[in-house]
C-alpha cells in the first residue's frame, strides 16, 4: 500500500504532466512545426512525421512547409554517424534536406550520390570545401569530423557564409570554441551544437521535473555512459588526428545530463582515471574515468565513462522522489521512470528533430537552444575534469552559465 508521501508525489506528477503538455502549445517540446505531429503521435498516430498538419501562428514555418522549400544541408564527413544516423534523419526532415556532401573518399562520394541523389556540383572534398560559398543550394553545413578538426571547418564554413551545426564536443579547448563563436558572429551566421538529446522527450521531461523540483530538491545524480569502443573508429582511440577518448566522447553526455537535471552549473569536480586493462589499445587515450561534480548546495553528480565497459544510465534522487532513464543516451530505445511510475513518452527521431529545430531557428531568425556558448561551457568543464584527474585535486569550475530554457518551463 502506498504511503501518503508517495500518493502526494504521484498526484503532483500527474498535475505537472497535464500542465506541461498544455503549455507545450506555447513553447513546444521542439519547434512549432513539430508540435502538431507530436501531439498526433501521443494521441495514437503511428509516425511523428506522417501528419500534414501545418501550425498557423508560425508564418515563416507555414510558408516553408506550404512551399516545400527546404534549407539545404551539407554533411562534412561521411563516417558512421553520418551514414547511420544523419543521412537517414535528413530523409524525414520537414524544413531541411540533404543537399551536399564533403568527403575525402571518392568511393563514399559515389555511394552517397547514388543513394541520396546528390548532384555532382554539390560534392566537395577537403581541398575544394571553400567553394561551397558559391553554392546557393547549401544553407547549413554540419561538421561531423574528428574533434581536432572542428575549429578549422567551422571557421571555414562561417567564412563561406553558411550556418553551422558542429558535432560534440565542440572543440578541444575553450580557446578554439571562442574562435569558432567569433567567426560565426563576424559572418552573422548561426552556430548550433549537435546536442540531439535536448530534442528528446524523456530528457526534456527530466529537465522539467528536475528543475521544477517535482521530486523535491535533488541531492544526488548518477550519470553512467560506457561502450566497448572498436577499432573501426581509430581516431576515437587517439590515432590519426587524435582527440578521442571516452571523457570527450561520452563524458559530455554525463556533463550535460547532470547540468540540465539539476538546472545548475557545478562549482567543482574531482576525477580519477580507470586502470588500463589493455595498454596497447588505450595507449593514447584514457580507458575510462570516474568523476564527481559538486554543486553549490552540497549535492553531487557521480559520473562514470568507459571505452571498455557497457553502461547507460541517468538517475536523480530528490527529497520527494526519484527519476531514472535506462538506457539514457542511446539514439533510440530510451526508457524512463520515476518514483510515481513509468514515463509514458515516445521515442522519436532525435537527429531529425534536432536539424529541423535549427532550420526553424534560421527561418524564424531566433536563437538556437544549443548554441556555441553551451558547447564552450561543456568543453571548459571537460578541461576541468582532465585537470582534476591529472593532479588528483579538486578543481574549481569557472564557465559561462548558458542553459536550455526548456527546463524551466512549467
Amino acid at each position: 500500500m502506498k504511503n501518503i508521501n508517495q500518493l502526494s508525489l504521484q498526484n503532483e506528477m500527474s498535475m505537472y504532466n497535464r500542465r506541461r503538455f498544455l503549455k507545450n502549445l506555447s513553447f513546444g517540446f521542439w519547434s512549432g512545426a513539430m508540435m502538431l505531429p507530436y501531439l498526433s503521435a501521443m494521441a495514437g498516430g503511428s509516425d511523428l512525421f506522417d501528419t500534414g498538419a501545418i501550425p498557423g501562428p508560425a508564418d515563416a514555418i507555414t510558408d516553408a512547409l506550404q512551399s516545400g522549400k527546404k534549407l539545404g544541408v551539407a554533411l562534412v564527413g561521411l563516417g558512421k554517424y553520418s551514414e547511420g544516423e544523419l543521412g537517414p534523419a535528413l530523409e524525414k526532415t520537414k524544413l531541411c534536406k540533404l543537399a551536399g556532401i564533403v568527403t575525402g573518399t571518392p568511393e563514399k562520394a559515389n555511394k552517397w550520390k547514388k543513394k541520396y541523389n546528390v548532384p555532382d556540383k554539390n560534392v566537395y572534398n577537403y581541398q575544394t570545401f571553400d567553394r561551397i560559398a558559391d553554392n546557393p543550394d547549401i544553407d547549413i553545413v554540419y561538421i561531423v569530423l574528428p574533434n581536432p578538426m572542428h575549429e578549422e571547418y567551422v571557421i571555414r564554413a562561417a567564412k563561406a557564409g553558411k550556418h553551422i551545426i558542429c558535432e560534440k564536443p565542440m572543440a578541444m579547448t575553450v580557446q578554439e570554441c571562442q574562435a569558432m563563436i567569433d567567426a560565426c558572429k563576424k559572418a552573422d551566421r548561426k552556430l548550433s551544437i549537435g546536442y540531439r538529446l535536448h530534442f528528446e522527450p524523456h530528457h526534456q521531461n527530466v529537465m522539467q521535473i528536475g528543475q521544477n523540483k517535482i521530486i523535491g530538491d535533488i541531492k544526488k545524480i548518477i550519470c553512467d555512459d560506457g561502450q566497448v569502443q572498436s577499432e573501426e573508429s581509430p581516431w576515437r582511440l587517439g590515432r590519426g588526428v587524435g582527440g578521442g577518448g571516452p571523457v570527450r566522447d561520452l563524458g559530455v553526455y554525463c556533463t550535460q545530463a547532470a547540468i540540465y537535471t539539476k538546472g545548475e552549473i557545478p562549482v567543482s569536480v574531482i576525477a580519477k582515471y580507470h586502470p588500463k586493462t589493455d595498454v596497447e589499445k588505450f595507449k593514447l587515450i584514457e580507458e575510462g574515468m570516474n568523476f564527481q561534480f559538486q554543486f553549490a548546495d552540497g549535492s553531487t553528480a557521480d559520473c562514470k565513462v568507459s571505452f571498455n565497459e557497457k553502461f547507460n544510465k541517468l538517475r536523480a534522487e530528490g527529497t520527494k522522489g526519484w527519476l531514472e532513464l535506462d538506457p539514457a543516451y542511446e539514439y533510440k530505445g530510451i526508457e524512463g521512470k520515476t518514483s510515481s511510475g513509468k514515463m509514458d513518452l515516445p521515442n522519436v527521431p532525435q537527429q531529425t528533430l534536432q536539424m529541423d529545430d535549427f532550420a526553424n531557428c534560421i527561418i524564424s531568425n531566433k536563437p538556437t537552444r544549443v548554441p556555441g556558448e553551451m558547447g564552450m561551457r561543456d568543453v571548459g568543464i571537460l578541461q576541468s575534469i582532465f585537470e582534476a584527474a591529472e593532479t588528483g585535486n579538486k578543481v574549481k569550475i569557472n564557465v559561462n552559465h548558458v542553459m536550455d530554457p526548456v527546463g524551466n518551463k512549467k
